[in-house]
């Protein structure tokens, strides 16, 4: 669980940080990973409260996710990264709580992206 869990939550951090796309366009990993690049520490010690950059980054990134197109895109890059990035499964399930926002990207190891 731990893996992809960090992994999912690393994307959506990383979409809210990068810049925004237009409403037709899905999302590039680089959305996704870019406004949760200031998650990274958090997400690998899952130590204390994510940064206030942080938390912008993703309520950016959550507000980026505007279609089915985006939410898979954000699920594949998030799975891809939390795995290369050694992000914690509790600190990455924990951070939408932790700055007030909802997921509407499943927060799960067997994450099926393109349902």
């Amino acid at each position: 669980m731990k893996g992809p869990v960090a992994l999912v939550m690393l994307a959506m951090v990383v979409m809210a940080l990068a810049t925004m796309v237009h409403p037709s366009e899905a999302l590039g990993c680089n959305d996704v990973t870019g406004p949760l690049s200031a998650c990274i520490t958090y997400l690998r010690s899952g130590a204390g409260t994510p940064t206030k950059a942080c938390c912008d980054g993703a309520k950016k990134l959550q507000g980026n996710i505007r279609s089915q197109a985006d939410r898979r895109a954000a699920c594949n890059c998030a799975k891809g990264a939390a795995g290369r990035l050694k992000v914690r499964a509790d600190a990455a399930s924990a951070l939408p709580g932790k700055c007030g926002i909802s997921t509407t990207i499943p927060i799960n190891p067997n994450v099926n992206c393109n349902g």
